[in-house]
Parts: structure tokens; sequence; C-alpha cells
């Protein structure tokens, strides 16, 4: 099975090379005015073309309306919707129809309740993201380096596609593999200096690990 690794919330170029250069299979970009990692349609038109033929294009959003969706389909060509809102099963079909394009469509996950409410989107939805319930005051759906209880993911079925994804860093990603047998990650404020900054050396340390963890994990299994 494919191992997918997403960096998210990238705003430079210096940032998307490494990326790039380290082996990611997605990047994604922001475009949530309230967050730090928050990019404009033109610049992220801009960065996206060195993922071409590299990487898939992730365009995030929370709640956007269809204009502003239209225009970042226009402008960055996105290959992923991921939706990061409280949008409904019937938005999310809707907007697979009008875009013709696969949606991720986020959860914040707390408890096993949380993970239920994902029963609605199965078979609308192409991919589930789980990241951790914001903390208090926090204005942010995702990106605020916290992590869930990832056992709770060892009672999902076994048919439900997911990346994980809340607080991953260099130092964790082999447990989170270990503990959930992900087969999609997503990472944001592990590689940053500091909130919507993205360090390259962080980056370059975090796709190491990652690949580390993926072949030992691979050579258990063959052992």
């Amino acid at each position: 099975m494919n191992f997918d690794l997403k960096i998210c919330g990238l705003k430079t170029p210096e940032a998307v090379s490494a990326v790039l250069d380290g082996g990611a299979t997605h990047i994604g970009f922001i475009f949530f005015p309230k967050s730090p990692r928050h990019v404009s349609v033109e610049e992220a038109g801009r960065l996206r073309m060195a993922a071409q033929g590299r990487a898939q294009v992730v365009a995030v959003t929370v709640d956007a309306d269809d204009d502003y969706l239209t225009e970042i389909v226009s402008h960055v060509r996105p290959d992923i919707l991921q939706l990061h809102g409280q949008e409904t099963p019937e938005r999310v079909k809707l907007l697979k129809e009008r875009f013709g394009l696969p949606v991720i469509k986020a959860f914040a996950i707390r408890n096993f309740d949380d993970l239920e409410a994902i029963k609605p989107y199965k078979g609308i939805a192409d991919r589930f993201l789980f990241d951790a319930k914001p903390p208090k005051g926090s204005e942010l759906p995702g990106g605020n380096g916290v992590s869930f209880d990832w056992e709770l993911l060892t009672k999902l079925d076994g048919d439900v596609d997911y990346m994980l994804s809340g607080g991953l860093n260099a130092g964790n990603i082999a447990q989170a593999l270990v503990q959930t047998g992900a087969q999609a990650i997503d990472v944001s404020s592990g590689v940053e200096a500091r909130a919507g900054e993205k360090d390259v050396r962080l980056i370059e340390e975090f796709l190491q690990a990652a690949g580390e963890a993926r072949a030992m994990a691979a050579s258990q299994a063959k052992s």
C-alpha cells in the first residue's frame, strides 16, 4: 500500500523545495485568513508550479464560499480540496460535483464519538483527516500542535481511508505510525520554527524520520 506524506501550510519557495526534495507526496496551501499559514491565491498559484509532476497539491479551506473556492481552483489548480470546517455531507457532495476534484474532509477528534461523526460522509468524502480538537481559545481548526489519543484509531473499521494529523514531529512520528498503522500523515506546526514559519531543517528532519520509521515498519512486517 502506498504511503502518503503531506506537509501543509507552505508559504515560501524554500519550504516548498525542501518538502519536494524530501519526497513528500502532497503539499498543502491554506486559504484561511485567521491562520498564520494563510497564503494568497496568487502566491499559491506561483508556488504550486514547482510541484508539477512531483507531488499532489491540496487546497485547504474552512467553510469557504463558492466564489472563493472558484477563485482558488481557477488560480491554483489543486489536485485535491481539503475541507476543514463544518461542511455537511451535502456540501461536500456538491463541491465534488462542481469542481470535479476529490475531497479530504477533516474532523477534530477528542473521543470516539468524534470518530462516529464520519459516518454520514462515508462514500462521499474520498479521505478523512483526523486532527486534535483545538485548545480552548484557539481560532484555528488545525495546526495547533496538539495530538489526540491515537489508540482511538484502532477501533476504526479497516476500510476507513484517513490521514493522521495533529502534533506530529520528528520525535514522535515513529511512535505514531507504530501505534496507528496510518498509511497517510499530515504535518504543519511540527516543522515550524514559529507559528506559520516553516523551518527547512525541521522539514528535512521530519521527512527523514518518517522515511526511517516506514522502512523499519516494512522490515518488521517481512520478518
